[in-house]
């Protein structure tokens, strides 16, 4: 079963498309990275898919559910961990989980799990504010999977992070493969390869390439996977 159901989804700005008909299907459970320079489309598309921004053609289906004529039932089933770390700083770490179950009328059952899940228990009672950039992003990730969402939109989650900070996060978020399907979004490569099992490349609103980043590789002819995002998201590859 498909999660993501992408079809035609198109926007425009001012006359100018921003995404141009993409179209992209994604199983139920996979971590699916989408990868782009700058103002390659990532962005805009996230934000349509996740029912931020009104599509000017074509449509998303989340779980069957129409971004377009279902919002309201499409909102039910994703969350988003969005690039600037969604935390009330002043509040317990407890709080801000609580808070997030109240709006999407979950149990402190579900808020208890989700804590341990992603080793937050023992920071319950600390202010947020007072938790290291690392733990910081790993409340912000939790705070979004309160919801039991079935699909996550996660939007560079490691960004800022050291090194270590960023593989114990790498560890949290492959734990929810398989359980949740993911769209990620990073500009580190080293993630994208790490983590997804397939990948997505934009360049000027278009997918110009899918595949695992073994295929990506083979695709481009280039051993390294940095180069072969470098052939297949430079303009180029766009002509």
């Amino acid at each position: 079963m498909n999660a993501i159901e992408i079809l035609g989804l198109t926007k425009e700005y001012r006359g100018r498309r921003v995404v141009d008909a993409l179209e992209l299907s994604v199983p139920a459970g996979e971590l699916f990275a989408l990868l782009g320079v700058n103002g390659a489309g990532k962005s805009t598309t996230i934000k349509m898919l996740s029912c931020l921004v009104v599509p000017t053609e074509g449509d998303g289906l989340l779980m069957g559910r129409s971004i377009r004529t279902d919002s309201r039932r499409a909102k039910e089933v994703l969350a988003v961990s969005p690039q600037e770390t969604a935390i009330a700083s002043s509040l317990t770490v407890r709080e801000n989980m609580e808070l997030m179950a109240g709006i999407y009328g979950r149990s402190k059952g579900q808020v208890d799990q989700v804590t341990a899940q992603l080793g937050l228990k023992q920071w319950a009672k600390q202010r947020a504010k007072t938790l290291s950039g690392g733990w910081q992003r790993r409340l912000s990730i939790a705070m979004a999977l309160v919801s039991q969402p079935e699909v996550l939109f996660l939007d560079e989650p490691t960004l800022g992070l050291d090194v270590l900070a960023r593989r114990e996060l790498w560890g949290v978020i492959r734990e929810l493969k398989g359980h949740t399907t993911i769209i990620l979004t990073t500009h580190y490569l080293e993630e994208a390869e790490s983590l997804a099992d397939r990948v997505g490349i934009m360049n000027q609103g278009r997918l110009r390439a899918v595949g695992t980043p073994e295929e990506l590789k083979t695709l481009a002819g280039c051993v390294s996977f940095e180069d072969a995002f470098v052939a297949l998201a430079g303009e180029e590859a766009a002509s």
